[in-house]
């Protein structure tokens, strides 16, 4: 049977120092996986765009969400591994990418935080066997 341990996300190569080297515990972004997150699950930051792979893991210690990213900087400060501006930045690089809608009113998406703790960076990045979407994916293990 397979249980999901686990989810992980595409994180840039030049933003993964920020946890394991300058000590940042949060992770936010677009809520899309995110249904069978729970407290205690691994978390495995998968580094994109150069050297890819997955390059350590953490246990989720909290999850919240909220429509305004930006409130998540009143619950966690200087914890969030992304500043105000490099988050006005994607939300704006991100209107690039999105679908236009059919319908006249927007859709409002809410976002997500997940608190780590127990951080631990591996020795090499490890190659996933299967491709690591931008939305990110769960971690499944035979029981």
């Amino acid at each position: 049977m397979n249980e999901i341990i686990g989810v992980t996300f595409p994180i840039r190569k030049s933003f993964i120092p920020r946890f394991f080297e300058d000590g940042k515990t949060v992770f936010i972004k677009p809520a899309t996986t995110f249904k069978n997150l729970r407290k205690g699950l691994r978390f495995i930051f998968y580094q994109s765009q150069k050297d890819i792979g997955f390059v350590g893991e953490a246990i989720i210690e909290q999850i919240t969400f909220s429509e305004d990213p930006f409130s998540f900087f009143d619950i966690y400060g200087e914890d969030i591994f992304l500043t105000k501006e490099e988050l006005l930045k994607y939300i704006e690089d991100s209107k690039k990418w999105s679908r236009k809608r059919r319908k006249s009113e927007p859709r409002i998406r809410k976002w997500l935080a997940i608190k780590l703790e127990s951080m631990q960076a591996y020795d090499a990045p490890i190659k996933p066997q299967k491709f690591v979407p931008l939305g990110g994916q769960y971690i499944k293990s035979d029981i």
